[in-house]
């Protein structure tokens, strides 16, 4: 995707905006735009992550500036080159570019501990030996004021000593930390003497074993954008209150630039999951298969499961930037995708549930290649051709012996259109010894090739199908909401969110039958399934000969039905 096209998204207004017009107006950083993705490196990104990756980058290129990638990599404890290299992929799948500018909080590390070293020489900072019980037990409530270390009144000389042997290791975990000398009465409770450092031996992915202390996210984070000169530092608004604290430490560095920070409403979704934690949770207790299950709101599970970046950034400009907490119908995201793949993507047929149909007055052995459209909503994709025979599939549910009124498919004695081919009647039924329907005995039409009778007759009913000589034997996932509860977070009393995870979220179907045009079919291609819904190939768990499809979207009123008619 082009930076021209990605700048044509923003066009709606929005609060944001609305600020950077009126500091580009006043000069307030003179013409330019300079905003930043700041992820940390622990866990996938999700769609809430999307949300801020398309405002920063789109935002950038509106005003002609520029978009940093940058990993607040301060928590080596945490985090991971996987997480990493995940989140590289993602937002380069998304269709945005960084350029040059890649940049992690690590690349800092020095000049943060430098900026320390300034504000303990100025008493500004100190190093408080109490432990970490006590520490949050000083810091009081919102209500009750905080209490003074008794280590606060520690010298320059005595702090900086202190502080050295942090750095070189000489301290246990937990035995110290460096604090920020500010308010401990400030109804602000982050301004109560935060921790600036902590103690942490353990290796880091990109620094090794170099550094033992570690700088806390509120330290590093204001320093990271003034450090890359950026303007406006868009944040969710948890870090409302935290702004204070970025500035007073930035006050504390005259010399360094001061971007402005602006905050708005982090996205919520019904039926799901935000939180990195409990994504985590969901990952390591096995109720998902990976950080990229199709059933995960990660980015990479929405890849798996076939959305495409397009109808993402289509769905983060649709629901806007607003300061105001709401939560969005999940349905919303499907229904921009399915608009896209309405007018995107290719048709096949698959039968999920085969029943076999057998048309006993077609020529034994005869085959023969109809035309079939690709898409009738873009002509230019043209036609492909499917192969016809005496022996079919269908879906089970497209016969029933005994059908109620205005049941308008197979049945005994009726006659449905074959979509691309011709008509069939129903004159037989074979069942098993359990008296389940095994086969169909029809006829056929073969004036009506195409699905068009000469004489002007008309039928109601028209189903899919595949030639079962031809067919493909595939595996289907159909894949509903994760959680059975509009909001998983709100549990009862003793239950946690997982206690809510629906036990109908994947659906396995194991003996379907496709058409032989989908064995070429590619993973992030987009196909609509007749009838079915839109499904994509599972690069992952595809092995030759033995395709895996996983549903991406239903068509609006197959998900109740399919469930209930599962094959083994």
């Amino acid at each position: 995707m082009s930076k021209t096209d990605i700048g044509k998204a923003p066009a709606n207004s929005n609060f944001i905006h609305e600020i950077i017009d009126r500091d580009l107006a006043s000069g307030r950083y003179g013409k330019r735009v300079h905003t930043r993705f700041p992820p940390e490196p622990n866990g996938y990104l999700h769609i809430g992550h999307a949300k801020s990756i398309v405002l920063n980058f789109t935002t950038a290129v509106k005003y002609g500036g520029k978009c940093n990638l940058r990993f607040d990599d301060t928590n080596p404890e945490k985090e991971a080159s996987e997480y990493i290299d995940s989140i590289i992929e993602d937002v380069k799948w998304l269709g945005f570019d960084w350029e040059d500018r890649l940049f992690y909080a690590s690349d800092y590390f020095n000049k943060f501990y430098r900026y320390a070293l300034k504000l303990i020489e100025e008493g500004k900072a100190y190093v408080d030996s109490s432990t970490p019980e006590e520490i949050s037990r000083m810091r009081g409530t919102p209500t009750s004021p905080g209490i003074e270390s008794s280590y606060r009144d520690r010298t320059p000389e005595e702090n900086l000593a202190l502080f050295e042997k942090m750095k070189n290791g000489e301290f246990n975990e937990g035995e110290c930390v460096l604090r920020a000398k500010i308010d401990m009465k400030s109804p602000n409770l982050n301004l109560r003497d935060p921790v600036m450092y902590r103690i942490k031996k353990v290796p880091h992915p990109r620094t090794g074993n170099t550094w033992c202390i570690y700088p806390m996210y509120d330290w590093a984070h204001g320093l990271e954008d003034s450090i890359e000169n950026i303007t406006h530092s868009l944040c969710t608004l948890e870090f409302e209150n935290h702004r204070p604290l970025y500035n007073w430490f930035l006050d504390q560095l005259p010399d360094i630039p001061h971007p402005r920070q602006i905050e708005f409403a982090r996205l919520n979704l019904t039926y799901t999951v935000m939180s990195k934690r409990k994504l985590l949770k969901l990952v390591e207790e096995g109720y998902v298969s990976g950080w990229d299950d199709p059933r995960m709101p990660t980015i990479s599970g929405l890849r798996r499961r076939g959305y495409t970046p397009s109808a993402i950034r289509k769905f983060c400009e649709r629901i806007g930037v607003s300061k105001t907490e709401s939560t969005i119908d999940f349905a919303l995201l499907e229904y921009v995708l399915r608009d896209e793949l309405n007018r995107t993507a290719q048709r096949r047929m698959a039968v999920l549930n085969p029943l076999k149909v057998t048309i006993t007055n077609y020529p034994e052995g005869k085959e023969e290649w109809l035309d079939a459209e690709n898409n009738p909503e873009d002509s230019s994709a043209g036609v492909r051709k499917i192969p016809f025979s005496g022996v079919l599939y269908i879906e089970q549910d497209d016969f029933l012996e005994e059908p109620p009124k205005k049941y308008f498919r197979l049945a005994p004695g009726r006659e449905v259109r074959l979509k691309h081919a011709y008509f069939i009647t129903c004159n037989n039924v074979i069942k098993g010894e359990n008296g389940q329907v095994k086969e169909l005995l029809c006829t056929y039409d073969p004036a009506t090739r195409g699905g068009e009778a000469p004489d002007g007759r008309k039928v109601r009913g028209t189903i899919h199908w595949v030639s079962a000589r031809h067919a493909v034997k595939t595996q289907v996932r159909l894949y509903n909401s994760l959680f059975t509860r509009e909001n998983p977070l709100e549990t009862e009393e003793g239950k946690d969110f997982t206690d809510y995870i629906n036990n109908e979220s994947l659906v396995t179907l194991k003996n379907c039958r496709i058409e032989p045009s989908l064995s070429e079919a590619k993973g992030g291609e987009n196909y609509q399934f007749l009838r079915k819904g839109y499904f994509c190939l599972d690069n992952r768990d595809t092995n030759p000969g033995y395709p895996v499809f996983n549903r991406t979207v239903a068509l609006r009123d197959t998900w109740a039905r399919i469930r209930t008619n599962r094959n083994p």
